[in-house]
């Protein structure tokens, strides 16, 4: 499939982005909504003018709630998931911060589509989207980023370099250095307005 500059639609809700990266009508959602709030997922995607059959494939830049709640109840409604392989082991310790009240429904495991990070280059341009995803822990360990060939890059919740702790620091900011060497320019984190890269 022939590449095509892609555009790119907020459906977050609850102060969490949740992207939709569109080339045609080939779709790949960032991050994949609350638990149990799916509803208010696909009515974000309707008013935003993004039919949920087009919405192919999804990815959760890293296995927290508020990025991979509603990753089963897209898998059911069509979506296929994309789990890198940094993260496999992270979507079943996810459910140990459930709470009952969360309506979660747990993510099956044996239906999913598993990619390395060498591998994506190649994925996404059957998407018809240029760019690669990129290991980028700092937050988590199975924190990976999304990074567009136009400069544009979905962070998830990779920590801001000005505010990570001291412990944190050197992985941060090495994960903002690969970004920054690979192209990166604009950042559409999973909190907050779109904002440049940091300096």
């Amino acid at each position: 499939m022939a590449t095509t500059a892609p555009t790119i639609v907020n459906v977050g809700y609850r102060s969490t982005n949740f992207w939709v990266v569109s080339a045609g009508r080939s779709r790949l959602l960032v991050d994949l909504g609350w638990p149990g709030m799916f509803g208010t997922l696909a009515a974000q995607l309707k008013r935003m003018g993004v039919p949920m059959a087009e919405v192919t494939h999804g990815l959760a830049t890293h296995y927290h709630l508020d990025h991979a709640g509603a990753a089963q109840d897209l898998k059911v409604a069509g979506m296929r998931l994309v789990v890198m392989d940094v993260q496999a082991a992270f979507i079943e310790p996810m459910r140990a911060h459930v709470k009952p009240a969360d309506h979660y429904t747990p993510i099956g495991l044996g239906d999913n589509v598993p990619l390395t990070c060498a591998e994506s280059r190649a994925f996404l341009a059957r998407l018809g989207i240029a760019g690669e995803i990129v290991h980028t822990p700092g937050h988590s360990d199975d924190s990976v980023s999304v990074l567009l060939d136009g400069g544009e890059v979905f962070t998830g919740d990779l920590t801001w370099p000005t505010l990570a702790g001291e412990d944190a620091a050197t992985l941060v900011t090495a994960s903002w250095d690969v970004l920054r060497a690979k192209g990166a320019k604009v950042v559409h984190a999973g909190h907050g307005p779109i904002r440049p890269m940091p300096a």
